[in-house]
């Protein structure tokens, strides 16, 4: 190695020390990045989500130049897995109205409890001028309902359940009154945590209706 090689070696290295004796690591590129653990679809909402439309209303809103119409959806996701939720999204367009609504409901989704497929016990919701009733069925039963709850139900991983509305039909206040049920449902596992007993000495025993 001649002398001006070494000379230039010295000098590379004295700034090396100036600076801070070591380099810089290179910036990981985009692909050197982790996977998310939650992938999401372009509109926000989880891929293994499922979506349901219950309805789509069309808003007029009078002003001085005339009126603007604008859409209201009423959507429910839910993964089939005792998770399901519902959201109301409002734009000018039927499509932005449905995106708007999945987003909210994915956000705020609830736990259903589901024993053996069915409901843990009878149960009465109730919103407005919407009132459902839920009771558990055996095998075999199916979904004993329609419309909006029908949708609730099967989206929430309900196999077998029977269902009765007892007031009202407007898709709003029956949704509402279906998820007022849903959050009321206790398994018998959270029944005994909450009185501080076993399990295996209770017995849920099913409302007596007329």
């Amino acid at each position: 190695m001649s002398e001006e090689t070494q000379n230039d070696n010295v000098e590379t290295n004295e700034t090396d020390a100036k600076k801070g004796g070591k380099k810089r690591a290179p910036r990981p590129s985009n692909n050197d990045k982790k996977p998310a653990k939650a992938q999401a679809s372009a509109d926000g909402m989880a891929v293994d989500l499922e979506e349901r439309v219950v309805a789509v209303n069309r808003v007029a809103k009078v002003v001085k130049g005339g009126r603007r119409f604008s859409f209201a959806a009423l959507i429910v996701v839910g993964d089939k897995n005792g998770k399901v939720g519902y959201g109301l999204g409002k734009a000018k367009e039927v499509p932005d109205a449905i995106r708007k609504a999945g987003q909210k409901a994915s956000k705020r989704m609830i736990k259903v409890s589901i024993e053996n497929g069915t409901i843990p016990h009878e149960i009465l919701g109730e919103f407005g001028a919407g009132k459902v009733l839920l009771k558990p069925a055996g095998d075999g039963t199916g979904i004993k309902a329609a419309g909006a709850c029908r949708s609730i139900l099967e989206l929430a991983g309900v196999k077998n359940v029977l269902t009765k509305s007892l007031r009202g039909s407007n898709p709003h206040n029956i949704v509402k009154a279906t998820f007022h049920a849903l959050k009321g449902l206790r398994s018998l596992e959270e029944i005994a945590t909450a009185r501080g007993a076993q399990a295996k000495g209770l017995r849920l025993k099913a409302k007596a209706t007329k």
